[in-house]
Order: structure tokens, then C-alpha cells, then sequence
């Protein structure tokens, strides 16, 4: 018996087991691996971190099947927003009654610029939230790694132990510039990535680190760089490009055969800088943020599947 929640009219199925998850949409996952890149690597890190390394609340994946195959997935790890891979616009109706009617309130929705937003309409007009455009954000490919010339003075280098405190402040300083400042431990993240040397530091030549540049666990043939910080007084030396590039070119030699990146699209600078380190647009994405008016949020009823 699995702890599923089968919807027959939709074909959507809604699980807590992580496992299950894997097991029914984990082949879906991994054939686009870039557009797919989010949902792989928060379910490839809830399995080395445990399953309340984003919140203390249970994370929902859900996965719809049609004629035997997979053809979407969700996940939300809350309190980060509803994930969605690319759905048809009476798919994303048809998922927000459905999430509904089980009394579910996501803050928010991220996916491909098409779904997000027939999601957001969809679920305002099902809960009558408030919904908000929140970000605009475009997926980037490497495509031929060109680092910055000239360089910045310093060197490059991973990440270790001792490094610890300050990949903990600096993620918790990202995470308060990009607005989840409080939703995940930064310490937590820190020994993460030290876990798999998954964060490159830029120091100067007298060994001070600069700035930062994270990159995920392979998965799937793919890394994706994430976060690059520079503090403010820092900024507009090189660090970032350097630290990416150096990132970048590591995860290579990791044996990922694609490496991707997503860019806020408000920020020209870095679109710019990334474009020249040698990063081709894939797709644009967006996150909206939802406000609920008169609405609780209670646990799915497990059933088992048939």
C-alpha cells in the first residue's frame, strides 16, 4: 500500500513519500534534465540532508500519469513555493480546484513563465488570493567556457571546514537580499555543500575570501551554479565572474554534461556577465507570490493508490 492520493479525473497523484515519488516520476525527471533541473536537485538534496532540510512542514510531490506515463510532476517544500514542470493551461486549471478542494496554500508558484502564470490565474480565480509577480528569472546553458580576462588578483579555491562561518553568513546574507532570509538554515546549507565541495570561494592574494560561488551535487548529467554572493562592498572587482567561471569550470571536471544557471532578469549585470562566461539561454521562468484571503491549509488525506 502507498501513501498516495490518486485523483481518477485528473490523474494527478499526491504523496509525502519521497520514494515514491522517485520511483514513478524519477525516469520523467531525469529525460529533460535542464528544464527538470530545480525538482532534481531538491529531491536529490532531501536525500542527503533529510527530509526537513528546507522546513520543519512535510514536503508534498505529486506527479501526473496519464496511459501509463508520467507527464508532469510538483513538489513543495514548504515554505518555499508550489514547483511545476511544464503544464497545459487545462492542466494548471484543473491542478489548482484539485489543490483546493484538499485545502492546500502554497505561497506561491515557480515554473516555466507559461505554466507559473496560467497556474497563478488559475489559483486566484479558484481561492480568490491576492497573486503577485514576484520574479522574473531565464535558465541559462554553458555552452563554451570563456573566463573573464583579464582576471581579478587573487585565485580561486574550494571551500573547506574552516570556511564554514562564513558560508553560512554569506548564504544568509543572499537569502535576505533575495527575500527567503529565515526559511533554511544557513548553517544547514553550509554543511551541505562542504559535504561534496559544492562552494568555490574567490580570496585576493593575501588569502582573503571575496566572494562565493555554489554549485549543486551532480545529478542526472547536470550541476547547476547556485548562489553567487559578493558583499556589497565588494562588488563591481570581478569577484562574482571570476568565482563563477572557476565554478563553472569545475563542474565540468565533475563530469556534468550540461551546466546551468538561472539569472534574475532584473539584473542586467549579471545576464551580461553570464552570457560572457559563455551561457546561452534555455527558457525564462517566473515565481509568483500568492496571499490567501479566508483560506486553511490542512494535510492531504492519504489513500491508498489502486
Amino acid at each position: 500500500m502507498e501513501s498516495v492520493a490518486y485523483d481518477v479525473a485528473s490523474g494527478w497523484r499526491l504523496t509525502h513519500d519521497l520514494d515514491v515519488f522517485l520511483g514513478r516520476a524519477g525516469e520523467f525527471l531525469r529525460s529533460r534534465p535542464a528544464m527538470h533541473t530545480v525538482p532534481l536537485t531538491v529531491t536529490d538534496a532531501l536525500r542527503r540532508r533529510g527530509m526537513d532540510g528546507y522546513g520543519k512542514e512535510a514536503p508534498l510531490f505529486g506527479f501526473l500519469e496519464r496511459e501509463g506515463a508520467v507527464r508532469a510532476t510538483l513538489f513543495r517544500t514548504p515554505p518555499y513555493p508550489l514547483n511545476l514542470t511544464p503544464l497545459s493551461t487545462e492542466d494548471t486549471d484543473t491542478l489548482a480546484a484539485l489543490l483546493a478542494d484538499l485545502g492546500h496554500n502554497p505561497s506561491g508558484v515557480f515554473g516555466d513563465s507559461i505554466t507559473a502564470a496560467a497556474f497563478a490565474e488559475a489559483w486566484q480565480r479558484r481561492t480568490g488570493a491576492t497573486v503577485a509577480l514576484r520574479e522574473r528569472q531565464r535558465l541559462y546553458r554553458l555552452g563554451s567556457l570563456t573566463p573573464p580576462e583579464p582576471a581579478p588578483p587573487g585565485r580561486a579555491r574550494v571551500a573547506t571546514e574552516p570556511d564554514r562561518a562564513r558560508l553560512a553568513q554569506w548564504y544568509g546574507e543572499f537569502a535576505e537580499i533575495i527575500g527567503e532570509d529565515g526559511s533554511r538554515d544557513s548553517g544547514a546549507w553550509a554543511d551541505d555543500r562542504l559535504s561534496y565541495g559544492g562552494a568555490t570561494l574567490w580570496e585576493t592574494p593575501d588569502g582573503t575570501p571575496v566572494s562565493m560561488a555554489g554549485r549543486t551535487d551532480l545529478i542526472a548529467g547536470q550541476i547547476r551554479v547556485a548562489p553567487v554572493y559578493t558583499p556589497a562592498h565588494l562588488r563591481g572587482r570581478g569577484y562574482a565572474g571570476a568565482a563563477t567561471a572557476e565554478v563553472s569550470r569545475a563542474a565540468l571536471a565533475a563530469g556534468a554534461d550540461e551546466v546551468l544557471l538561472f539569472a534574475d532578469l532584473a539584473n542586467p549585470t549579471s545576464n551580461g556577465l553570464y552570457q560572457r562566461i559563455g551561457y546561452r539561454p534555455v527558457a525564462d521562468f517566473a515565481k509568483y507570490d500568492f496571499t490567501a484571503h479566508d483560506f486553511t491549509a490542512h494535510d492531504i488525506t492519504a489513500t491508498a493508490a489502486p
